[in-house]
């Protein structure tokens, strides 16, 4: 990218290998001296000192830089700022300094043209991701390209910051992108092959982390390229077996992010985390089964799924008799887990908001409509008797007290959505075949 330091004369090595080893009284003094020094150029990547502060992460020769020459979008040769060089190396510190000198966020380089967004998400680097996404969304960015449009910006080649993030194993990336607001189903133009989403580029790239969370936001499985290629075959073809074995059209589809949940006016950070940790955790039995069925090793799961010693501490929910309750529909002060509240909004595919589809969800206890979802609170209401039997003991009591004479909890079976084949034929396999046949 240019950014070797190469300068004809022993003066500007000097300047800039001061520049770069953050030795502010160095530069200092030197500019006290001759204030042109500072306009200097090196000979390779024709990087200013600016750019060479923001890439080395040396805050303190930046912040001096900014005061003296005031213009923090200075270019090297391939257009680049010294913001694009900050997100791409991951200088976080020196990435916000720029922004509040009022570098400009939407300038495109000339060697790929992409902007400082694309560079943090090719690179992997999730918290400057987010502040750029912030700043988009609280500057007159937002007002005059909208900020919907700026998270979806393509590069030279069509490809988004999505794609890039799925394609280099970015899962954190993705994730950030997804919350706020990139398309999962939007094709390429000429990058990687034209027409792959970023589910496509996720196979390509092998990454099971990435294709869970693009799954989980209701990417298809089944949309093609511009060579009739669908991800499983992407992922086939790049011997990605443990992807394939996910991205396969017969097997189950995954639970997506509930459409309903848009409906909910008032969807706090708190009750989000935990409802997105749910349908993660739920995907997650789900790929274990099927990459059990492949006869292929399971990926290890992390999370502390069933953990008993958790729900003996809580009142478990009345509905499954697992978890412990941990989410409040606020207008009627009714509690469940959040496995079961995805379990009630969540559809293998996400519903359309016509013709009757996304309807506002209600809770299963009195029916009222859910307007507002909190973090439960705690609640240890449990006699003496029952606070010395073990949790799992516990549990069974009231499961079986619950189920005499009234018949919940097998009337709320048929809210779990898991088990469901996908929408796909044998067709779809055999085109596979037809498809490896031919390579």
């Amino acid at each position: 990218m240019g950014q070797k330091l190469s300068c004809g004369e022993p003066q500007e090595n000097e300047l800039f290998d001061a520049v770069q080893n953050g030795e502010l009284g160095t530069v200092e003094a030197m500019a006290d001296v001759d204030p042109n020094l500072l306009k200097l150029r090196t000979v390779h990547g024709r990087l200013s000192a600016l750019h060479v502060a923001a890439a080395n992460g040396q805050i303190e020769v930046l912040c001096m830089l900014l005061d003296r020459s005031g213009n923090p979008d200075v270019l090297n040769r391939h257009k680049q700022t010294p913001l694009m060089l900050a997100a791409m190396h991951g200088k976080i510190s020196c990435l916000e300094r720029l922004i509040q000198a009022g570098a400009n966020i939407l300038l495109f380089d000339t060697l790929h043209g992409r902007t400082c967004l694309h560079y943090a998400a090719y690179y992997g680097h999730s918290d400057c991701l987010q502040l750029i996404l912030s700043t988009a969304n609280s500057t007159p960015v937002a007002q005059s390209w909208g900020f919907s449009r700026f998270v979806n910006i393509r590069d030279g080649s069509g490809a988004t910051p999505l794609h890039l993030a799925a394609r280099q194993r970015r899962p954190d990336c993705v994730h950030v992108l997804l919350s706020s607001g990139a398309l999962v189903c939007a094709s390429t133009g000429g990058y990687s092959y034209p027409g792959s989403t970023p589910l496509h580029l996720a196979a390509r790239g092998g990454s099971l982390d990435c294709i869970r969370e693009l799954l989980a936001w209701g990417a298809d499985r089944l949309q093609r390229d511009s060579s009739g290629r669908i991800p499983y075959m992407v992922a086939m073809k790049h011997k990605h077996d443990r992807c394939a074995a996910l991205l396969n059209p017969l097997s189950p589809e995954p639970l997506t992010w509930p459409s309903p949940l848009k409906f909910i006016s008032e969807l706090n950070p708190e009750p989000k985390a935990l409802l997105e940790k749910a349908l993660i955790e739920a995907n997650k039995k789900r790929e274990k089964l099927i990459l059990m069925d492949f006869s292929l090793q399971p990926h290890p799961i992390s999370d502390n799924m069933d953990n008993e010693s958790e729900a003996g501490d809580a009142d478990l929910c009345c509905i499954c008799f697992e978890q412990p309750c941990t989410i409040e529909v606020q207008n009627c002060g009714h509690q469940m887990c959040a496995h079961c509240i995805l379990a009630l909004c969540c559809h293998s595919k996400p519903i359309s908001s016509t013709n009757g589809g996304g309807k506002i969800p209600v809770c299963p206890f009195c029916r009222s409509n859910i307007a507002k979802l909190v973090v439960a609170k705690t609640k240890i209401e449990i006699s003496e008797p029952e606070s010395e039997m073990s949790p799992t003991k516990l549990r069974k009591l009231r499961k079986s007290s619950l189920n005499v004479g009234e018949g919940s909890s097998s009337s709320f079976k048929s809210l779990s959505p898991f088990g469901r084949l996908g929408r796909s034929s044998g067709k779809v396999a055999a085109e596979c075949n037809e498809e490896f046949d031919k390579h």
